[in-house]
């Protein structure tokens, strides 16, 4: 619950501060902010995220290999 708190939080301030400016439709959270708080939420749990090598990114877009 602690992340959905810290990105309704943090979705709401970015609400307030771009009063005027955005439309009346249901918007997603700024990705900017999702990442940000699972980045946090993983930091506090000793968990680091790794980048992907160029053989696994054209691994994941490829139809060519694995199942």
């Amino acid at each position: 619950m602690d992340m959905s708190f810290a990105t309704q939080a943090l979705t709401s301030e970015f609400c307030v501060k771009k009063r005027g400016k955005l439309t009346s439709v249901v918007h997603d959270v700024p990705k900017k902010i999702d990442a940000w708080v699972a980045t946090l939420k993983l930091k506090t749990m000793g968990i680091r995220i790794d980048t992907l090598t160029a053989a696994q990114k054209k691994y994941l877009t490829s139809w060519e290999e694995g199942t």
